[in-house]
């Protein structure tokens, strides 16, 4: 049954389970996968820098929304176990001149490991102290750290990084790494999906919505509330690690803590807790970083006497305004939008209400 005009049945759990129901959906995902690996082929430099950026902050939001969207976790220091990947995986193979894909699996790892220690107080902590040992983690990990080992880090002056490579193969163009940044962050955002639909995803929400309820039902809280900060921050080394590889370069200042607050942000603005509004959220807020940017610099050229400073502050004041507008008027946000207005049509002509 691959038309599904009104409601949706289905005749086997397996199409019930299926991330891809219908033929409709898989003949829509075919064609946006091809427009995808030919988008190189009619776009620019610039399109393909920002999309490329863009993938790389999916897998880290990917990676938030598994340990805050799904176990309830809140972090505000995910860029500080970015910077982790980063330097793991430039280090491993600028300095070590090790394989690529070795120096992104190590920053993976050992960003998840490092975020297994901030995460030990998850058991005793939540909330709001919980956001306080996350900040602490990343005044750690990225003021402090980076300055005491110079050897490793570079401090100040940062770390150079060589380009990926596949084999003997140098990506070190934008539409190169284009296809690989894509490819991963596609395969990771499909993983980040599978997770919510096994026993350990389950769980993960489980504990989210009630943790002592969960411990009731013999749920080990602790170990699961450990294994989210695993993954999440594993998504986010190896989002570092890209990062690193991809701008040839890696110092303090690439991770702020604002950048994490902008992962919360895009988190909020998709959708908390759903795969898909992750996706929704990370290209809604970047897109409008790049427009506002865009729209500060003609501001600049039309009205000269302007205030430079003001113009520079638009691109964090109007993505920080359409934030607070998604938290008061769409609180579930882009992804249960978009939900209301599928089902609508699907419903109709009868009301889904």
């Amino acid at each position: 049954m691959d038309r599904l005009p009104c409601g949706t049945f289905f005749e086997t759990y397996e199409r019930d389970m299926g991330i891809v129901q219908t033929g409709l959906r898989w003949s829509v995902s075919i064609f946006f996968l091809i427009c995808l690996f030919c988008l190189p082929l009619v776009t620019g430099e610039r399109v393909l820098g920002t999309i490329n950026l863009m993938a790389i902050t999916l897998i880290a939001v990917q990676g938030l929304n598994i340990l805050t969207g799904g176990c309830g976790q809140i972090s505000l220091g995910h860029a500080a176990f970015m910077a982790v990947g980063a330097y793991t995986s430039g280090y491993l193979v600028g300095e070590l001149e090790l394989s690529f894909w070795i120096g992104l699996g190590c920053a993976g790892l050992f960003a998840g490991l490092i975020g297994l220690i901030f995460g030990l107080p998850c058991l005793r902590v939540k909330g709001f102290y919980l956001i306080l040992v996350t900040i602490a983690a990343h005044f750690i990990l990225v003021v402090f750290l980076p300055y005491q080992l110079v050897d490793i880090t570079g401090g100040a002056n940062g770390l150079g990084v060589p380009p990926p490579s596949i084999g003997p193969l140098s990506l070190d163009s934008e539409g190169s790494q284009y296809f690989l940044i894509v490819s991963i962050a596609m395969m990771m955002t499909l993983f980040a999906k599978n997770i919510v639909r096994t026993r350990t995803g389950r769980a993960f929400i489980a504990v989210r919505d009630n943790d002592l309820a969960a411990s009731v039902m013999g749920i080990n809280i602790f170990y699961y509330k450990l294994l989210a900060f695993f993954l999440g921050c594993s998504y986010a080394g190896i989002a570092g690690g890209l990062f690193a590889h991809y701008t040839g370069h890696v110092d303090p200042g690439f991770f702020p803590l604002d950048k994490s607050i902008w992962f919360v942000g895009m988190i909020i603005i998709g959708g908390i807790g759903s795969t898909a509004g992750a996706v929704m959220g990370t290209v809604f807020l970047t897109v409008l970083t790049e427009l506002t940017m865009d729209f500060s610099s003609f501001i600049g050229e039309l009205i000269p006497h302007f205030s430079r400073s003001a113009l520079a502050s638009l691109s964090l004041v109007i993505p920080g305004l359409v934030i607070i507008l998604f938290l008061v008027f769409e609180p579930r946000g882009l992804y249960h939008r978009w939900i209301i207005i599928k089902t609508y049509f699907q419903f109709w002509p009868y009301s889904y209400y």
